[in-house]
């Protein structure tokens, strides 16, 4: 057990705290601002105040007034170099920066509630973020520091226990278009025949007609081999349905009132975690019909509780779109990155509570953040299926060493046959069955 001493004990201290706790302890970290009860405790003890009190203490000055504070105001931000990779929020004590502070500016995504550039989608660029600006994107900052918190506590304190953490590895898929060609409707494949047809496209215009007479496997069809897989190496996906109830703009998904649709959310449901996939049109809208709507469809189908979620596209601005998932009960979201390039949004490898910041309060919704999307390396970084296995292993190298959570989207579209995304499917299952599956049987 650590026990912390501060001035004010406020809903900002308590929440990074917490974190931090769960992270490192087996025990919560206990706040006080008991100044005699601290000095005379004989357990280990971190002073997080601007004044030491015993020669037997973890002594971290705080670096400025966010911890302190219920306000969002723009804070001044110099990176420096520590061992090797980033830091801020500069201070004085037995570490060179304010780890509370820091990490909470990180993990909250405070910047996102400053004014800041959007992306065409309506979206927070991540080229306005500190860490791509600062170029530790592709890190898991705040896990290297908690790695280093630890040691130094260590050399403090070498009677102090800690937690035992491994990495863990999470495969989730968004089903974004089930099918290719199966059971859109006689009216969409007539359209995309013909559509084929008037761009010589013969060969599309064919596999088209294949898949509708039963001759050939749905392009966009992966499911058998991806049960495959996970059976292989001992993995537990989560999958993410789009179940839009209007096809159009960017919810193309099947519609809904198709059987074999309904069957095969039955079917993973029954096998793996489901979530919903909310979508485009649900994020445009003020209120929380759509998406409850949607919600409700899952439930019914699957005759479960849904709490599983991540955002279509990406698509959410905070703190709004966190507010309406815990409105509508969807308690642990999986939205937390970017659309437009891989690595880590909130610069961590681990699950956490969302904090909001404009209420300055901790909510119930557990974010589970992803730092790779094979949509991102194909559509946005351009990168080509060997390109992109480098640089999942590069996410998996690093979030091994900090032994965190690791989590990847990968689309039904990229896994199945279709030519626009010929290797992808190889160099996953090559990541899968060469990484995945060793640590599975560790």
């Amino acid at each position: 057990m650590l026990l912390i001493y501060t001035n004010l004990i406020t809903p900002r201290l308590q929440y990074i705290t917490d974190f931090i706790g769960t992270q490192l302890f087996d025990a919560p970290l206990l706040l006080t601002t008991n100044a005699a009860a601290f000095a005379s405790s004989t357990a280990p003890k971190l002073n997080y105040s601007n004044q030491e009190l015993t020669e037997a203490e973890f002594y971290l000055q705080p670096a400025n007034t966010i911890l302190f504070s219920s306000s969002i105001e723009p804070i001044a931000i110099d990176c420096f170099e520590v061992n090797f990779h980033k830091a801020f929020f500069q201070t004085n004590g037995d570490m060179v920066f304010d780890i509370f502070a820091a990490s909470f500016y990180l993990i909250s995504r405070y910047e996102e509630y400053l004014p800041h550039q959007k992306d065409m989608y309506g979206r927070y660029a991540h080229t306005s973020s500190l860490a791509y600006k600062e170029n530790f994107l592709h890190q898991p900052l705040v896990n290297i520091w908690l790695e280093e918190f630890k040691k130094a506590l260590q050399q403090k304190f070498p009677q102090l226990l800690f937690r035992r953490r491994s990495f863990k590895f999470r495969a989730t898929y968004d089903i974004d278009i089930a099918y290719s060609y199966k059971h859109k409707g006689w009216w969409r494949n007539m359209g995309g025949w013909a559509k084929s047809v008037l761009k010589r496209q013969w060969h599309l215009a064919q596999e088209r007609i294949d898949v509708l007479k039963n001759k050939k496997r749905d392009p966009f069809d992966a499911y058998e081999w991806l049960d495959a897989l996970h059976l292989y190496c001992k993995v537990k996906p989560v999958y993410f349905f789009l179940v839009a109830q209007e096809q159009a703009g960017y919810d193309r998904n099947i519609p809904t009132s198709s059987k074999p649709f309904k069957q095969l959310v039955e079917y993973y449901a029954a096998v793996y975690k489901v979530g919903l996939h909310p979508s485009w049109r649900s994020s445009t809208h003020s209120n929380n019909k759509i998406l409850k709507e949607e919600k409700e469809w899952m439930e019914a189908v699957t005759d479960t509780t849904i709490e599983h979620s991540r955002n279509h596209y990406i698509k959410f601005s905070l703190p709004e779109g966190y507010r309406r998932l815990i409105e509508c009960g969807l308690l642990k979201d999986y939205s937390m990155g970017y659309g437009t390039t891989n690595g880590f949004r909130a610069s961590v490898a681990a699950s956490f509570y969302w904090f909001d910041v404009e209420k300055n309060e901790t909510t119930p919704l557990q974010l589970y953040p992803f730092c790779f999307m094979d949509a991102n390396a194909f559509y946005e970084q351009k990168l080509s299926a060997m390109q992109a296995y480098e640089e999942l292993r590069r996410y998996y190298t690093s979030i091994k060493k900090v032994n965190g959570l690791m989590i990847t989207i990968w689309h039904n579209t990229f896994l199945g046959t279709d030519i626009n995304f010929k290797g992808w499917r190889e160099v996953y299952e090559l990541f899968m069955k060469e990484d995945v599956y060793w640590d599975a049987y560790m």
